[in-house]
C-alpha cells in the first residue's frame, strides 16, 4: 500500500520515528540502523521505505533507511516463525549485506545474536533463505564488469563475485583468495575463509 514516505521527521527514538507528510503524522517502527541514520535529521525532510503489516491485533507501519534493508526484511518475514519484530531485531544487529553473507556462509551464530533469535530460528533462516540469497548475490555479481584476471575456476569466480558485491575491490578479493583450498568446491566455505583473511589484514 505504501512504498515510501517522504516528509518532515518530527520525532525519533531507538525504535520508532514519526514523519509528517502533508499534515499527517505517520508513526513507523524502525531498526536501530535506520534510527541511527536519522539522528541528525530531526525537523528535516527524510525518505523512508515502508512495509505495512496487518495482523489480527492491529496494523503497524515499518520504516527502512534503504530499499535493500526493506528487501531483506521482506525476505526474513517469509521464514516460518519469523515475524516483523524479529526481522527488525535482526536488521538492528547487522546490515543487509552482512546478513546476506551470514546466510550464505551459514553463520548461525551471527544471526542468533539478535534479540529474541535463538539458534534454531537462526538455523531455519539459513535453511530457508540460503539458496535464494545466493542466487540474488550471484545475479548482482554478474552485473560487475569481469576483470581480465578474474579466476576461471567456476567456484572461485562465484566467490570472487560475491565478495565484490559486498564492496571489496578486485585486487583485494583476488589476494584474499590466493592459496585457499578450493578442492571441496563449497563457495560458502571459500567466502568464509577469504573473509577471515581480510579481517586479519
Amino acid at each position: 500500500m505504501y512504498y515510501y514516505l517522504n516528509g518532515n521527521l518530527e520525532y525519533r527514538d531507538a525504535t520508532t520515528c514519526v514523519i509528517d507528510c502533508g499534515g499527517v503524522g505517520y508513526k513507523l517502527t524502525v531498526s536501530l540502523t535506520t534510527s541511527d541514520m536519522l539522528v541528525n535529521k530531526l525537523n528535516h525532510k527524510v525518505k523512508l521505505y515502508t512495509h505495512l503489516a496487518v495482523r489480527e491485533d492491529g496494523i503497524e507501519l515499518f520504516g527502512f533507511g534503504s530499499n535493500e534493508e526493506r528487501a531483506c526484511f521482506n525476505q526474513l518475514i517469509t521464514v516460518s516463525g519469523v515475524g516483523p519484530k524479529a526481522a527488525i531485531n535482526i536488521l538492528s544487529t547487522m546490515s543487509p549485506d552482512r546478513f546476506s553473507l551470514a546466510v550464505c556462509t551459514e553463520d548461525v551464530k551471527a544471526i542468533s545474536k539478535a534479540p529474541g533469535i535463538g539458534a534454531k530460528t537462526a538455523a531455519r533462516i539459513v535453511l530457508e533463505l540460503k539458496d535464494k540469497i545466493s542466487k540474488d548475490m550471484m545475479s548482482a555479481g554478474s552485473k560487475i564488469d569481469t576483470p581480465i584476471n578474474m579466476p576461471t575456476n567456476s567456484v572461485l569466480s562465484e566467490a570472487t563475485e560475491a565478495l565484490m558485491v559486498l564492496g571489496y575491490d578486485k585486487n583485494t578479493v583476488l589476494n584474499a583468495l590466493k592459496g585457499l583450498d578450493t578442492a571441496g568446491g563449497d563457495v560458502g566455505e571459500i567466502i568464509k575463509a577469504a573473509l577471515k583473511k581480510l579481517a586479519g589484514r
